[in-house]
């Protein structure tokens, strides 16, 4: 609950002490972790309500489906009643309210389909994705590569699939330029393709892609609440965990730096966050602990959700600095260890015993410890944490449905378009005149723009006049970007290594040059 008094997030009571977290240290990070059913999906709700109440954006994942109540106000029983009374809530002007809230779903299913591109994706992540090994990563790169220097766009999976054939058809014409691209290889990684479409990425690789920046929308004053309903996706622990990592690298290249701010500018709530670092490469390791290292003085702040805080690499524990944890069990000498290391983690409270509390908690209570004023962990506290203003538990379909078309976003991304692209250009050009290059036949070769894709695309412009105006500006940044990116991926991209495994160049140098390019045509 936003305390507008004191101006902190009021999360909950020690004895007649409030414990709260200051705005200025929300974006220092944090994790709410504890055993299923102790209570951490009320904690997180009741942090994003709070960070709405500020106007801060917040994303999360809904696992369980158990989230989309914030679109809800909260229903009067006598358990609330007597948790209000208990809190002396009603003396603080506790009221049932509702947020303002999207609802995505890769699969468009349970929300507005969230979208991306294989270019902006990028091969390092699409990889992970698909499974395949380094030396099929190191072929999908060179894939990349070659649509770049062609000028081949690889917005979704048939785009790519047709770009992996006709390398493969023509490997030996490309080996002295970009390297040995073993035909074994493809044809792996278009088996991959081929099994992730079976899973639907035919839906979320394509276009219209998300705009971060629709993100940051206000309704009367509060943040928007952007939830993505993976009830389905939870099932593909690389693609959910991908997915959510991709949608956290967008915000880190796309905001600008504003070092220490008075509020977060936006909130990122990573749920089952253990899939995130599961079975992940060192490469990818090292490029997650530098994003959130470095996110923070983009005003983003991150946190972890997990059953255990060891499910957390040690070098990201360090860095969250708002911690929030429920119950741990502890009947294995394995889980009475890890119980132990999460208590030496706190800074001691004389009051009780650490470890002997944060195994005999209950249901919405939990050891919290934030950062002060001056960024110092405080004493842990053990606290019982406050209800939320919203609707606990789900919502009826019907209720979804009326939300979702309601949305100002909903026209926005609802209609797929397809656009000419590397797929087309291939099926146009599948003999290419002696000598020729895909690069010197695209002139002569692309069409124009079909009436059909203009109508969706115009369709998609016609919701808002800040709408066309912030897509004018970004069609203007995404056109100058496509050389200067390219040429940037190509002079630097050796030096700085890419933004999260992207091969800096062409799709991936544009993408960049977009993002970098874009914070400057911003409505």
């Amino acid at each position: 609950m936003y305390d507008k008094e004191t101006g902190t997030i009021w999360l909950g009571k020690s004895g007649d002490k409030k414990v709260c977290i200051y705005p200025r240290m929300a974006n220092r990070h944090g994790m709410i972790c504890g055993a299923t059913g102790t209570g951490k999906t009320i904690t997180l709700k009741v942090l994003a309500e709070s960070f709405s109440d500020m106007g801060v954006p917040v994303f999360l994942a809904d696992v369980k489906g158990d989230l989309a109540g914030f679109c809800v106000p909260g229903k009067d029983s006598e358990d609330m009643q007597n948790r209000i009374k208990r809190f002396g809530l009603d003396e603080a002007g506790f009221t049932y309210d509702s947020y303002p809230a999207n609802f995505w779903d890769l699969y468009k299913e349970k929300g507005m389909p969230l979208r991306t591109t294989v270019s902006e994706m990028g091969p390092l992540l699409l990889s992970r994705i698909l499974d395949i090994n380094d030396t099929q990563t190191d072929v999908l790169s060179i894939v990349f590569k070659l649509a770049d220097d062609n000028d081949m766009l690889l917005i979704d999976t048939k785009d790519l699939k047709a770009m992996l054939t006709y390398v493969a058809e023509h490997n030996k014409e490309y080996a002295s330029q970009y390297g040995n691209i073993a035909k074994a290889s493809v044809n792996a990684i278009i088996r991959a393709i081929v099994a992730l479409e079976g899973e639907g990425a035919d839906q979320f690789f394509g276009e219209p892609a998300l705009s971060i920046s629709d993100w940051f929308l206000q309704n009367s004053g509060k943040g928007t609440i952007q939830v993505l309903d993976c009830q389905k996706l939870i099932h593909h622990p690389n693609m959910y965990a991908t997915f959510l990592l991709w949608m956290l690298s967008e915000l880190f290249e796309t905001l600008p730096e504003v070092g220490d701010p008075e509020k977060p500018k936006m909130v990122f709530f990573f749920d089952e966050a253990h899939m995130l670092f599961d079975s992940a490469p060192k490469a990818l390791m090292n490029k997650i602990e530098q994003v959130v290292k470095l996110v923070r003085s983009k005003g983003v702040g991150v946190y972890f959700v997990t059953q255990n805080p060891r499910d957390i690499p040690d070098p990201i524990l360090a860095q969250l600095g708002n911690k929030i944890e429920h119950a741990l069990h502890a009947y294995t000498p394995s889980e009475q260890k890890s119980a132990k290391a999460a208590a030496m983690s706190f800074r001691e409270n004389p009051e009780f015993d650490t470890y002997d509390t944060l195994l005999s908690l209950g249901t919405g209570e939990a050891l919290v410890s934030v950062l002060d004023e001056k960024g110092v962990p405080t004493v842990v506290e053990k606290t019982s944490i406050l209800p939320p203003q919203s609707l606990m538990g789900a919502i009826d379909d019907r209720t979804r449905e009326d939300e979702i078309k309601s949305g100002m976003l909903f026209s926005r991304y609802n209609d797929y378009f397809d656009r000419d692209s590397a797929y087309e250009f291939l099926q146009r050009n599948q003999t290419l005149t002696e000598g020729e290059t895909p690069a010197e036949a695209v002139t002569a070769a692309a069409p124009a723009e079909s009436a059909s894709d203009k109508k969706k695309k115009e369709k998609v412009d016609k919701t808002s006049m800040s709408y066309k105006t912030q897509r004018a500006a970004q069609n203007v940044a995404k056109t100058a970007s496509g050389t200067v990116g390219r040429e940037v991926g190509k002079t630097v991209g050796g030096a700085i290594g890419g933004r999260f495994g992207k091969t800096l160049g062409g799709n991936i140098g544009s993408s960049i040059g977009r993002n970098f390019l874009g914070v400057f045509f911003k409505s």
